[in-house]
């Protein structure tokens, strides 16, 4: 036999070397939930190991995920239900204490990537990323000022990154548009481009308390059985100036963050979810699987997919390996 691929395997020297795929904890961000108890903690039991944190506790360990390498995170708030109303109100005041730290979190960490989340779902009595409105459905240009407000809101407190995830048809260019108007052209939109109506976001929702009401959100979120309509999208955000393309969930949709990368010049995202790590904990917690080889797996196949960004609760633990 002339060609013996198994040549290029018989060493560790030479499995390196000739690896295709390489991630670095530059290709991490972080997610993290922020409370408003500044030095609160409170564990999230559908996520082993992940934490919801007040500022004072966020702080310490933003510094030691710095410390391994993680410079990138993404920052949401956890609103009790009695600041919660059907417009949000609170997602777009400066006095708020999400906005108060992140602004803390900027002055204190000046280098680290700060991504924010613009939907409704998290402030609005009605639990929806959109208005709704008395028969149940979801306004989409009615939302569209209020996710401007916020991203406004945001990017007053310095953040570099906004991250429309409330799939509204428009937003991006909203958002894009109002974010220029008050000077802030320098601040970057991940757009959740791709968002899938998925099973995966269930420990996520209890994480933030953040479920619908009544009903679901299929009428905004995508079909998983579609594909082609993500090139829609993608096609809609970049003309529309995100930065940034993703694809959520990652695992279940690696052809979809295939078919973006090889489309769109845009960096691509992938945000591993919450049930995608919450299963691996299960499983690992029975003794059925080996969740750091899982976890290195898992986390490779979505860089090879074609993600340049990861964003994954995996990350401080990943890092902490390297």
């Amino acid at each position: 036999m002339n060609i013996r691929p198994r040549r290029n395997r018989k060493s560790e020297a030479i499995r390196q070397m000739v690896q295709e795929t390489r991630l670095h904890q530059s290709n991490l961000m972080y997610p993290l939930f922020l409370l408003e108890s500044p030095n609160k903690t409170a564990e999230v039991h559908s996520m082993p190991g992940i934490y919801r944190l007040g500022i004072e506790k966020m702080l310490k360990e933003i510094e030691e995920c710095m410390k391994l390498g993680i410079k990138s995170f993404d920052i949401f708030p956890v609103v009790e239900e009695h600041h919660k109303d059907k417009t949000a109100t609170k997602s777009y005041q400066n006095d708020f204490f999400y906005q108060a730290a992140l602004k803390r979190v900027k002055q204190e960490f000046p280098e680290a990537c700060i991504m924010t989340d613009v939907a409704m779902d998290p402030y609005s009595s009605d639990g929806h990323d959109g208005l709704v409105d008395a028969n149940g459905n979801i306004l989409n240009d009615e939302t569209l000022e209020i996710l401007g407000k916020m991203g406004v809101s945001q990017a007053e407190m310095g953040v570099d990154i906004i991250g429309p995830s409330d799939m509204m048809d428009g937003r991006v260019g909203y958002i894009r548009e109002a974010l220029d108007l008050s000077g802030f052209s320098n601040v970057s939109i991940m757009s959740y481009t791709a968002k899938y109506a998925s099973a995966f976001y269930g420990p996520f929702r209890d994480a933030l308390d953040s479920a619908p009401k009544s009903g679901d959100k299929k009428t905004y979120q995508m079909n998983p059985a579609n594909s082609q309509e993500a090139l829609i999208e993608a096609d809609l955000d970049t003309e529309e100036g995100a930065d940034f393309l993703m694809v959520k969930p990652a695992l279940s949709y690696l052809d979809i963050i295939k078919q973006l990368k090889d489309n769109y010049d845009l960096p691509i995202a992938a945000y591993n979810v919450s049930g995608e790590y919450a299963m691996v904990c299960a499983a690992a917690e029975k003794g059925w699987l080996d969740k750091d080889a899982i976890m290195k797996e898992v986390l490779l196949s979505i860089k090879r997919a074609g993600a340049d960004i990861i964003l994954t609760y995996y990350a401080k633990e990943w890092a902490k390996q390297q």
